[in-house]
Parts: C-alpha cells; structure tokens; sequence
C-alpha cells in the first residue's frame, strides 16, 4: 500500500435550517481552503435537491468555484447521482472541468442518496441502482472509446455520442463508485476497474459490510478481466476532535441533535440507523456505532487502526465526514488537530524527525559537556592571551 492519503466527505449538511444559505455556502468553501493549507488531499462534495439542508445542488458547479482558492487539494463529486442526467453531458462537463482544474478533478457517482430527488423527476427508489449500473457502463464507454455510441432508454437517447474533448488527466479522471450497505457500489468498482466510496459501512450494524465491499469488488473485477485496487478504496467516517475528550464531548452539543434528527425524520436514509431522542442519547450512539470518534487525537488514530484492521488489508484513503456537530471555531480546531497529528501518523512523515530527536536525546549529556569543555578551553586560552597582552 501506498501512504495512506486523508480528505473530507462534504455533503454538506446544515442545521437546522433556519440559517443563512449564502453565508454556509461560504463557509463550506472556507474549510476546503482550510483543508488545502493543512494538506488534505481530497475533498468531496454531493449533490442533492430536497430536504434543505444539503444545498450543494451541483458538485461540479462547486468544484469550479472552489478549485480557484485552492492549491493542491484534489476535488471530486461525491456524488454526481449519474441516474438523474444524460451520462453523455456529465463525461462532458467532466472533460471540460479536467482541463480548469488542470487534472485536479475526480468523478464519484451514485445513484442518488434521497428519495425525495429522485421523486421529483418521476424516478422510483426500485429504479435507481439498475439505472446507475446501465448508465455507468455507457459514461465508461464514452470516456474510454473513441467509437460512437447509439443507446436509448426510457430516460435519454444517445445517437453517434462521443466525447469532443480529450481529458487533461491521462487516461481520464479517476471515477469512483459510492456504496452505503449495499453491493451495487462495490459491483460497479469491480466491473470498470474503478475506485470505491465506503459511506458509513464501520458501524456496527455494517460492520461485515466493509470487508464485503471489497469482497465484490475484487469478484467482480477477476468476473471482467479488471484490476481491483485497493489504493482507490476509500473509507468514509464521522469524527470531532478537541485537545481533550471533555472538550470534545462538551463541543458535540452545539450540533448533534439536529444532525440525528436529520437522519431519523427528513433524510430517507434507513441504512444509517441512527437511535435516541436526546442529545445525551444522540452522543452514545455517536460514541457507540463502531464509526464515529468524540474525543482526541490519540482515539482517532486507535479508531482508523481499528478500521484498517476490520478492512482485512488495507484501503488507500480515509475521509473524514463534514458535519456541524460543533461550533465553526471548534470545527476548524478539530480539522487542525487531525492534521497535525493523526495525518503524519499515517503517512509516516515524521519518523525521521522523531528517530532524529530520539538520536539525539542518546548522546545529549557527552556532547553537552563535550561543548562546554570546549567553551571553557577557549575562554582560558582567551583570558591567558588578554592577560599576556
């Protein structure tokens, strides 16, 4: 495996819904940019259109906007509901996004996470895996062949359809499937040879989900003659952190209820099962579902070993789930604290500098007096010359 790389998973998802859209829009900018300075490598936005509380309607509208402020960060959907569009305008608007974000872009797809989006445009629940798996094939062929492509379903209709511009990035953009609970995500992955989203697949209840997810992936990639990688296996999962776990617990208060309530009565998302009524509840099942951490930097690193373990051999990329359980301030101090000491944990970026330290420690006493002998032969050798002068 390569050094693990760390991102966020920003839905975005904010509580309650009496706030002020443009001002939260900013701050969801702000903190990719705090992300970016801190070195996070990726970040991932979502695409909804009900409920009011995930206002990101367009993640590659929003990748365009916050690729401008950034440096380095890579930028993806996460996800484009592909069953909602032409497949033919999103390899498109892929294209054409590839080359302004010069090869920072990567493309996540799902079928869509609410019920309430896909009712809207006439589609029901039944229809949408069987819609993504058919729609995944046909923008697979359109951002891998140069032979036109003639289709037609019920949705859209494709006549002589290819692609007018080359990718910036060699061969295309990296495509990664989502999954929550169940195999269409891993299937997908497996069958194009393309990475993996596992969304809250650590909890209890889903735990033998996320050995299960690379379980189909690598069935289904030996099925279709594909590589399956687990460097573009990602892990989603849902922390704050505080320099103490006092703080921590005290800052989930600001947020939590709301984000549980969410999940339990608007979000129609029966796979996260969410339980309790009160705040106190709402933080021991946060504390208890096997993928959530409230606490300090040292239970992050002991939870993603844990995760890493339960993954039976690894995955390339730990995400880190946005949400507003905490205040913006405190927020920001949890981002920061992940980076300075669970993301070198990790990458392994500062052994050197620990194995430096301990090296030096070893032979500190000899060397100190070795010095300070040294600085009383010269100041004798000084006072004797000024003495002869």
């Amino acid at each position: 495996m390569a050094r693990m790389r760390f991102g966020i998973f920003l839905p975005p998802l904010h509580l309650p819904t009496h706030y002020n859209p443009t001002y939260a829009l900013q701050r969801d900018v702000e903190i990719v940019k705090l992300v970016d300075d801190i070195g996070f490598d990726e970040a991932w936005f979502g695409e909804h259109h009900s409920g009011g509380v995930e206002i990101i309607c367009d993640p590659m509208l929003f990748i365009a906007h916050v690729a401008t402020q950034t440096r380095s960060i890579r930028l993806g959907t996460g996800v484009v509901s592909l069953p909602y569009h032409n497949p033919l305008w999103t390899a498109d608007r892929l294209a054409l996004l590839d080359h302004l974000t010069r090869g920072r872009v990567m493309l996540g797809i799902g079928p869509g996470a609410l019920a309430t989006d896909a009712a809207m445009i006439g589609m029901q629940p039944h229809e949408q895996r069987d819609a993504l798996e058919f729609d995944a094939d046909v923008l697979m062929h359109l951002l891998t062949s140069d032979e036109p492509l003639t289709v037609e379903t019920s949705r859209y209709k494709l006549v002589d359809a290819r692609l007018q511009l080359d990718f910036y990035q060699d061969p295309h953009p990296e495509i990664a499937a989502a999954a929550v609970v169940s195999p269409s995500g891993p299937r997908l992955a497996g069958k194009h040879g393309i990475g993996l989203i596992s969304i809250g697949a650590t909890m209890k209840a889903g735990v033998d989900v996320l050995a299960m997810h690379w379980d189909v992936v690598e069935q289904r990639a030996r099925e279709f003659g594909k590589r399956a990688d687990r460097n573009r296996w990602r892990v989603v999962g849902l922390m704050h952190l505080a320099d103490t776990k006092a703080r921590a617990l005290a800052d989930v208060r600001h947020g939590i209820r709301e984000f549980c309530d969410y999940l339990q009565h608007t979000a129609a998302a029966p796979q996260l099962q969410v339980t309790g009524n009160t705040i106190d509840e709402y933080i021991e099942w946060a504390l208890n579902n096997g993928s959530t951490v409230i606490g300090t930097y040292a239970e992050a690193i002991e939870h993603i070993e844990t995760v890493l373990s339960l993954s039976n051999g690894g995955f390339g990329s730990y995400l880190l789930f946005d949400h507003n359980w905490a205040d913006f301030a405190a927020k920001k101090r949890h981002y920061e604290i992940f980076g300075d000491y669970v993301v070198p944990h990790f990458k392994h970026t500062n052994r050197r500098m620990q194995r430096s330290e301990a090296a030096l420690r070893a032979v500190r006493d000899p060397l100190a007096q070795a010095q300070q002998d040294a600085i009383n032969a010269f100041r004798a050798r000084h006072n004797k010359k000024g003495e002869s002068d």
